[in-house]
């Protein structure tokens, strides 16, 4: 419980450190300049349109710690000290979208760094995540999208930009689903200095406001927890009692236990069939290891090249939805690839054919 406050504390200062960063680039804001990642490490250069007409796009890869070809001395110009939108490839961000009660609004980004182990294949300490606006739902509830990757391809894409002598770069992504609505998401955004080195502005504005904002953000914090825990409680309750109640209706109708026993085999899974399905739905390259099937939920372990296209290839075969991690995606020193960990719910009519 400690670390997850702490987690959701520092969440609510880098929220406030965005917002004061925001502020003092409207003072004089610097030149805006796009770039629109393409495959094996190519991108294309856009000037952002203004008073003056814009350079030419211009296409260039990274080769060898720098440009090739060699950029144009009025590119080269352009892009010192200015403000890099980086459009990234939507193949390499991890978008999956989660609901909330509505209530939950302004604590969004610490309830998403709470669980960001469960969304995707990344620890807390790996992962770099943004939101995109929240949607009302049925229910009193909200979705979002929360669109993720990790810190080793983030800390490339700033180096790219430090080596253009940029000011700041934004890390930008259209998802393939938007929830209620279609601009990007913005997956992380840092300030660089002269020289091309990351400025930390977060921590030392966390570092001059820890104190005057401690009390408040703790308040807000602890709320925010009780509140999630106490709603997690009260569906698992709902949930129990629907299983009850389903249990003894069917039990009232079905007459003997017998038949009920023989009415849910019927209905189950079998595992033999799931095993079938999981095996059409991965790809050659993955290995499973460990199978579990509990219910209508099925687990599953194992190896792969690529653990985050796992997620969309179970959620693309009709026998699973909601696929999502139940715990971190590691790499051993001995493994030959990422030991996953899905979980994925089996839709209702797989029994009856199985």
């Amino acid at each position: 419980m400690i670390s997850e406050i702490k987690d959701l504390f520092v969440a609510w200062m880098e929220a406030v450190a965005a917002a004061i960063d925001a502020a003092l680039a409207r003072i004089k804001p610097p030149r805006r300049v796009r770039l629109v990642e393409g495959e094996a490490d190519h991108f294309s250069a856009q000037q952002a349109p203004g008073k003056r007409a814009g350079l030419p796009p211009t296409d260039f890869r990274l080769w060898d710690g720098g440009f090739e070809p060699a950029l144009s001395r009025e590119w080269q110009a352009a892009l010192r000290g200015s403000h890099i939108e980086l459009i990234m490839r939507s193949d390499q961000v991890l978008c999956r979208t989660v609901e909330f009660p509505k209530a939950a609004t302004d604590f969004l980004q610490g309830m998403v760094r709470a669980q960001i182990d469960r969304l995707t294949p990344w620890t807390a300490a790996d992962a770099v995540f943004g939101l995109s606006a929240p949607a009302p739902v049925a229910g009193e509830r909200i979705a979002l999208i929360v669109a993720a990757t990790s810190q080793h391809r983030v800390q490339r894409l700033v180096g790219l930009a430090a080596r253009a002598g940029a000011a700041s770069v934004a890390g930008l992504v259209e998802p393939d689903d938007a929830v209620g609505t279609t601009a990007p998401i913005k997956v992380f955004q840092r300030r660089l200095g002269p020289a091309g080195a990351a400025i930390d502005m977060p921590r030392l504005l966390r570092r001059l406001l820890i104190g005057v904002a401690m009390s408040a953000a703790a308040s807000f914090v602890v709320a925010a927890y009780v509140g999630g825990a106490l709603e997690a409680e009260q569906q698992d309750l709902a949930r129990a009692i629907t299983r009850h109640r389903t249990a003894l209706r069917a039990n009232q109708m079905g007459g003997s236990a017998e038949a009920l026993l023989a009415r849910r085999k019927q209905t189950s899974p079998s595992g033999v069939m799931v095993l079938e399905a999981i095996s059409r739905a991965l790809p050659d390259t993955t290995y499973v290891t460990e199978l579990r099937i509990d219910g209508d939920k099925v687990q599953v372990v194992g190896l792969t090249q690529d653990a985050p296209s796992l997620i969309r290839l179970i959620e693309q075969s009709p026998q699973f939805t909601r696929a999502t991690f139940f715990a971190p995606t590691t790499r051993g020193q001995n493994e030959p690839g990422e030991r996953f960990h899905i979980e994925a719910h089996i839709t209702a009519d797989f029994g009856s054919r199985s």
